[in-house]
């Protein structure tokens, strides 16, 4: 059976938005206990999918605690050679879902670059400056924040790059 969000819910990001001054608008969309794609979720909201952003962890070769965070368009994949590059990296891989909440406090289809348990290196796909406004998840499935991209960077210090085989255009 289908959730539906609660329009005066408050998650972690939206706190943490609101102690940093962050002007951002919530959307809500009804849900089940699983994911929904962002395209999907792109749909519902009436979005173009190109300012629909997901949000991907990875780690680094070595170390268990070298993890870096990449946001990109829903519609894209993420360029492991780019991502690797950007990061600094020799290599990165995704990080199995069953480490993401131990992780980042998120599940998978509600995980945010804001908020998160430890602040990652984190990276935006260069495509988002070409958007007066991006949407990222609320911390939870069926919330949806949308920000200014610079914001986002700001609060996480976050750098753009291209990451992703479409990324600028």
């Amino acid at each position: 059976m289908a959730k539906k969000s609660s329009k005066s819910e408050k998650t972690n990001v939206c706190r943490l938005l609101d102690q940093a001054g962050i002007p951002y608008q919530t959307h809500f969309y009804p849900h089940g206990d699983e994911a929904v794609d962002g395209t999907t979720v792109a749909s519902i909201l009436s979005q173009p999918p190109e300012r629909v952003f997901k949000t991907l962890v990875t780690r680094g070769p070595g170390s268990k605690n070298s993890c870096f965070v990449f946001v990109i368009p829903v519609t894209a994949e993420l360029n492991l050679k780019a991502a690797a590059k950007a990061a600094g990296q020799k290599s990165i891989e995704m990080l199995h879902v069953n480490e993401l909440l131990g992780l980042t406090g998120y599940i998978r289809g509600g995980c945010s670059p804001i908020g998160m348990k430890k602040l990652f290196p984190t990276f935006i796909d260069q495509s988002a400056l070409q958007q007066p406004t991006i949407m990222v998840s609320g911390g939870k499935i069926g919330i949806q924040v949308e920000l200014e991209p610079a914001a986002i960077a700001g609060l996480v210090g976050a750098q753009f790059a291209p990451l992703t085989a479409v990324s600028g255009g």
